[in-house]
């Protein structure tokens, strides 16, 4: 496969294995085991010996494809395909540490990322401490002589903080600790967090590389050395393994992501200079706009904007309510990257468990809306908010 394809390309052909039967689409296995030539070459497999699968818990010839495929994608040596977004993050996290070991994350993180660091890594000795990420003198201050996680997600879920990866993952580098990136937010087509210096890449493959709401799925990616001395035995023996059936649903996903992100984002833009100009809104966070807080950072680490759109309504939870239930074509729901315009309330949502106060650290109010663009006319999606309006 040749290295030099561009996104498009390698989203079609990347990691593709072919049956004796030549089809185009990829197939399915959908076994969980695999017959050996004899029991010298059973011995020969589990002993690494020899090339192969052994047991769908550890691989299969369609979870490879998709693997290989956002290896290529993301410029990664190695990755593992996981059951879902928020199995890809505990492993990534978990994986690599144990009792007595500290993590420095992002505090602006989604819920259960931010239950994994804050409540779960604790409970089997593993400290955490959560920063305004914004700030490279906060993630400085916190680092321990035993940190050796560092954790956030940029753009943040929902208020679309900007950090600036490449000086998190220089810290990193100085103390001989791991950065793992959330890049969900940005897709693989806007961001590049290991070109930028991050260790680790989580996806939650569920949103854009799936973005049709049909199946969970994660993934986590980095060099070879770092999956086969930390994630490999991790992730045989505790099973959190993607289904088959889902890897191939993903990869028909991935063949298209260029297209939808492309609409998405195209979208995600115009709704964002629409909603600066409405009177009930307070304010518009859009990575895409010049007054986004992080644009200088921005400029640096990122070729695009954002499917995702963040605004706050001057009427708090009532306005927020009244409008999302006043809108026809945009679903409320709390996922998001889908081909359906999505829109949810999260300080009832996602983010429901914080407290008010972490709440309100992150800037996430009861007027606060989160927006995820779809695929459908961009005109038809402005007139559906211009009516919601006019409601509230």
């Amino acid at each position: 496969m040749s290295k030099n394809w561009r996104p498009a390309t390698q989203l079609v052909h990347g990691g593709t294995l072919r049956s004796p039967y030549g089809e185009t689409s990829e197939a399915i296995f959908l076994t969980q085991g695999f017959v050996y030539d004899s029991s010298e070459a059973a011995e020969a497999r589990f002993k690494g010996e020899n090339d192969g699968y052994i047991y769908a818990r550890y691989g299969s010839p369609t979870n490879d494809m998709f693997e290989k495929r956002m290896c290529m994608m993301e410029g990664a040596e190695d990755a593992r395909a996981m059951a879902s977004g928020m199995a890809a993050v505990a492993a990534a996290v978990l994986c690599q540490v144990k009792a007595g070991d500290h993590i420095v994350a992002a505090r602006a993180l989604f819920g259960s990322c931010r239950y994994v660091v804050e409540t779960l890594a604790p409970r089997y000795g593993v400290e955490c401490t959560l920063v305004d990420g914004r700030d490279l003198a906060n993630w400085e201050a916190a680092i321990r002589p035993n940190t050796k996680v560092m954790f956030l997600e940029s753009p943040t879920n929902p208020t679309l903080e900007v950090i600036d990866v490449a000086g998190v993952a220089k810290l990193a580098d100085q103390i001989g600790a791991k950065l793992i990136v959330d890049n969900v937010f940005a897709t693989p087509l806007f961001q590049k967090p290991l070109e930028l210096g991050a260790h680790v890449v989580v996806y939650s493959a569920t949103k854009h590389i799936d973005g049709q709401g049909r199946c969970l799925g994660g993934v986590v990616l980095s060099s070879k050395e770092w999956i086969d001395e930390n994630l490999h035995d991790y992730f045989r023996h505790t099973g959190p393994a993607m289904s088959p059936f889902n890897a191939w649903t993903l990869l028909k996903g991935v063949e298209t992501l260029p297209l939808r992100v492309k609409q998405q984002t195209s979208t995600a833009a115009a709704i964002a200079d629409f909603l600066a100009d409405q009177s009930a809104v307070a304010k518009v966070i859009y990575p895409g706009r010049k007054d986004h807080p992080q644009a200088d950072i921005i400029a640096k680490q990122m070729t695009g904007g954002s499917t995702l759109v963040c605004f706050e309504l001057k009427g708090g939870k009532e306005a927020a309510f009244k409008l999302q239930n006043a809108l026809e074509i945009i679903k409320i729901s709390n996922n998001l990257g889908d081909a359906k315009s999505l829109i949810t309330h999260p300080a009832t949502t996602t983010h429901k468990n914080l407290t008010d106060e972490a709440r309100a650290e992150l800037g996430i109010s009861g007027g606060t809306v989160r927006l995820s663009c779809g695929i459908e006319d961009t005109q038809d999606l402005i007139e559906d908010f211009e009516k919601a309006f006019k409601g509230i």
